[in-house]
């Protein structure tokens, strides 16, 4: 990937792929609640408190890229699914950090 080649079609990609699980997050909790029959406040405490839970629910929340990804690579919009990776892994080294170091 060469930055002189970056655009604004890699940048929509970017906020896109980058913002997406900060607003899946709350979603992914609310099914998981509903699966297990719980309330919404419990696993979002789950989510403040515990840091291996949080990973996981970071992990599950960048799923939905995916859909972003595919929507753009069938459009040939190649730069913009570029940026959604590029924006979805920006959350590996936390998960990482959060699954492995602590």
């Amino acid at each position: 990937m060469n930055l002189r080649n970056w655009g604004k079609f890699h940048t929509l990609g970017l906020i896109l792929g980058f913002l997406g699980p900060v607003i899946y997050i709350p979603l992914t909790i609310f099914i998981l609640s509903r699966i297990h029959n719980t309330y919404f406040d419990v696993y979002m405490n789950m989510f403040f408190s515990l840091k291996s839970t949080q990973g996981k629910f970071i992990s599950l929340s960048i799923i939905p890229n995916l859909l972003w990804f595919f929507f753009f690579l069938n459009r040939e919009k190649y730069n913009t699914a570029m940026g959604i990776i590029v924006g979805s892994a920006l959350y590996l080294p936390y998960i990482i950090y959060i699954n492995f170091v602590k």
